[in-house]
């Protein structure tokens, strides 16, 4: 086999950017997503992986060898850009890894390794692999340098700028993504622009990690849950929310025990500031029902965690009023996608939803954003 380097520069495609009929019309703005699902990993850390694979490919050519330590989304990214690349990937993976993670990165030519009851030890047998070997270059899971840069150029920033579009708000998940997200904002001087972030309450640690360094005085701002460590960041000298467990069940993609510091530093500097949202998990869940019915895609919970918005006039008005020129906004939604969802799961949420609006249709969800204020979202309002 040639040692060449592959033609790496397309690894990433362009993912579409649409226009939301049936959420525009329940939101009564103009309601765009952002499908980073369409990406061959079915999430949007394929961008930020994939550019990491590229580089490596060019520093040690078609003969490197990736190695990671993730069942997640990071893991799978991976292994689908060195399988496009041609190149060989191992992913190790704790004991109790799920046969369908399994069979997914295998299906992408990866060689699984599963070693150790939990993840660190998945993770110190992937480092050692990559002191050991020759030419082996070891990926983690969490943001750094090179996965940052594959964010920042997302087009949602550039389509709709492009357009000469008002863009009254960005809405996403995932201390990544978010930061990534930033750094684009600032490139096309959309500093202004409001960025929301959602998270569920019980694997909020980046809402948790913004407060800390903030001036908040709500309880929800300076008291932390009893499952939940403030830590010092000596470098940064920020403080940071490391969760000790995790009471959310979106935990399988936004469960990271701590946000990256990196993240936290940029949202704090940003001169537009970011909205931190955390939002329960059945309200997540029934709007991944709702997702799947007007849109025929399933997004993991975590996933979903961004769309509740969309599907909640009260909640959006909340955090982004209507405009006071009477104009529609305009809103993006970020689709970051996700593989681990099924149809089983979909008839979980659904059983879940039904289960909870059965025993008090006329209750609402609290919903927690900023510093600590609260919105009481009804269960059935704009539901589908």
């Amino acid at each position: 086999m040639s040692d060449s380097v592959p033609d790496t520069q397309n690894l990433w495609q362009e993912t579409p950017l649409l226009l939301s009929a049936p959420i525009s019309r329940l939101l009564g703005a103009n309601a765009f997503l952002k499908f980073e699902n369409a990406h061959p990993s079915h999430a949007y850390k394929f961008r930020g992986m994939s550019l990491f694979v590229r580089r490596a490919l060019q520093t040690h050519g078609k003969s490197v060898h990736f190695v990671i330590a993730s069942g997640g989304n990071a893991g799978l990214a991976v292994a689908c850009a060195a399988n496009i690349a041609g190149a060989k990937c191992t992913v190790y993976l704790p004991e109790g890894a799920s046969e369908s993670t399994m069979r997914l990165l295998e299906g992408q030519n990866a060689e699984v390794i599963v070693v150790g009851k939990y993840y660190l030890e998945a993770v110190n047998a992937a480092n050692e692999a990559a002191s050991s070997h020759k030419n082996v270059v070891r990926r983690s899971d969490f943001m750094g340098g090179a996965q940052l840069y594959g964010h920042r150029d997302i087009e949602a920033v550039k389509t709709v700028g492009g357009r000469g579009t008002r863009c009254d708000m960005l809405q996403c998940w995932g201390r990544g993504m978010l930061a990534g997200i930033i750094v684009g904002c600032n490139k096309v001087d959309w500093d202004h622009v409001p960025l929301v972030a959602l998270e569920t309450i019980g694997s909020n640690c980046f809402h948790h990690s913004v407060l800390i360094n903030s001036s908040g005085s709500s309880t929800f701002a300076t008291e932390l849950p009893p499952y939940v460590d403030r830590v010092h960041d000596s470098e940064s000298n920020l403080y940071l929310a490391h969760f000790k467990g995790f009471s959310s069940k979106a935990s399988g993609s936004l469960g990271a025990s701590q946000p990256a510091t990196g993240a936290v530093k940029m949202a704090l500097a940003r001169k537009g500031g970011i909205q931190c949202v955390s939002v329960p998990d059945e309200l997540s869940m029934q709007s991944a029902v709702a997702f799947a019915n007007d849109h025929k895609t399933l997004v993991e919970l975590a996933c979903s965690t961004t769309l509740s918005a969309a599907y909640k006039a009260q909640l959006l008005d909340t955090v982004i009023p209507p405009r006071s020129d009477g104009q529609r906004r305009n809103v993006v939604f970020i689709v970051c996608g996700g593989f681990k969802v099924d149809l089983k799961d979909l008839a979980e949420f659904e059983k879940v939803v039904e289960e909870q609006l059965e025993k008090d249709p006329n209750g609402a969800w609290d919903v927690i954003y900023n510093d600590g204020k609260v919105v009481s979202v009804d269960y059935m309002a704009n539901s589908v």
